[in-house]
């Protein structure tokens, strides 16, 4: 083989090419000519001069630094959210109490017959919407996001409750005392729309704050 040839085999594989001559046969030749091993370390140090380039990388540090200082909360936020996880915990505690209060009443009366009146089949029947709602009630205190959706209801049920027994008493066909067993339902109305309330998503400060609270 010619220098020539040596050098264009040589080439190609350091091109990762199939070089067309045994290996052997290069590294005879080249540990034989001083001109081709020569030529040989320059176009190897002249392969690695090209092919690994220095690479500026930008300091992100303060950049980098400067985001995490503005994601973090603000204290302020961090009390109001800690506020506001207390506050939601009291209501959750109220609106279970009084769907339990509410069931402990309506239970004897759907099972026992207790305190039926005058017409037992409305008594029963009252009787089972009190345990529909009081159920409602306890799965909005376990869950006071879906709070809001029962906020309707009770408000409906509260309104109607307070319209009807204001004419009634004014009617004389009931007595106030017999009226005040509704005033429960004004309550728990109340107590579940500022559950809802408390259970609304909040910003992205208050959100991240909360959902760590909870991590």
């Amino acid at each position: 083989m010619t220098c020539d040839d040596v050098r264009v085999a040589l080439s190609a594989r350091m091109d990762g090419e199939d070089p067309q001559a045994p290996a052997a046969a290069l590294q005879a030749h080249t540990g034989d000519c001083a001109g081709c091993r020569d030529w040989l370390a320059r176009a190897e140090r002249l392969t690695r001069m090209v092919r690994v380039q220095p690479v500026r990388v930008p300091d992100l540090t303060a950049r980098v630094l400067a985001a995490v200082a503005a994601d973090a909360p603000a204290p302020a936020a961090v009390r109001h959210a800690e506020r506001l996880r207390a506050r939601q915990r009291v209501l959750q505690i109220a609106v279970a109490v009084a769907a339990l209060g509410q069931l402990a009443v309506a239970l004897p009366v759907l099972l026992a017959g207790f305190g039926i009146g005058a017409d037992p089949h409305a008594s029963r029947e009252m009787a089972s919407f009190d345990v529909a709602l009081a159920v409602g009630f306890v799965l909005a205190a376990y869950r006071p996001e879906r709070a809001q959706a029962f906020v309707p209801v009770a408000l409906v049920l509260a309104v109607c409750l307070g319209l009807t027994s204001v004419v009634d008493i004014a009617n004389s066909t009931t007595a106030l005392v017999h009226e005040l067993g509704h005033l429960s339902a004004i309550v728990q109305a109340g107590l579940l729309w500022a559950l809802g309330r408390t259970s609304r998503p909040a910003g992205p400060v208050l959100s991240t704050v909360t959902a760590g609270g909870r991590g």
